[in-house]
């Protein structure tokens, strides 16, 4: 990516990275709360995706890809690290790993993912969002799972769930 890794930036630099950042996190949590129009609104509409049994367009895969999601897991946690970000202007290019926990329906299973997501990202009018998102797998791994949510150490804790009947939804609506 970068030959420069560790050399200080400018403000607008850090800006960017920032804005780009938050858009791939924003994407992670559309995922993984179910939520269409913040899935949506990080891509361009002339977005393309390739998550290879898919490719085409972002818009559409958004459509396809969070009723998928529901009908085979109870939940879904997708954590990146790792970004790269290479900034060209109006254009960046980004590598993040993912670790990806899918909580199989029945809470029975669980599928790991290890992967990558190679971004191209672009700048328009001020805002980033992604232009092409190609995802490479590393590992993958399903085993079962001893679901402790109702043991006693975790029977307090407020539950993740699908998009409005999760936590978040009251956190952010309690400080508007």
């Amino acid at each position: 990516m970068n030959a420069l890794f560790g050399t200080p930036q400018g403000p607008q630099e850090i800006a960017d990275r920032m804005a780009i950042t938050d858009v791939l996190a924003a994407h992670s949590r559309a995922l993984d709360r179910l939520d269409l129009q913040l899935l949506q609104s990080c891509y361009w509409d002339d977005a393309q995706v390739d998550y290879g049994s898919y490719k085409g367009p972002a818009q559409q895969f958004a459509e396809l890809v969070l009723p998928a999601l529901e009908a085979q897991y109870e939940l879904t946690r997708h954590c990146l690290s790792n970004t790269l970000i290479e900034l060209r202007s109006a254009q960046a290019l980004a590598e993040s790993n993912v670790n990806a926990g899918h909580l199989l329906a029945g809470a029975e299973q669980e599928m790991l993912f290890g992967g990558r997501y190679l971004d191209t990202l672009e700048k328009r009018d001020g805002n980033w969002k992604l232009q092409h998102r190609q995802v490479v797998i590393d590992w993958s791994r399903r085993h079962p799972v001893e679901d402790e949510r109702d043991g006693e150490a975790f029977s307090q804790l407020a539950r993740g769930a699908h998009r409005d009947a999760d936590p978040l939804h009251a956190f952010l609506n309690a400080s508007r």
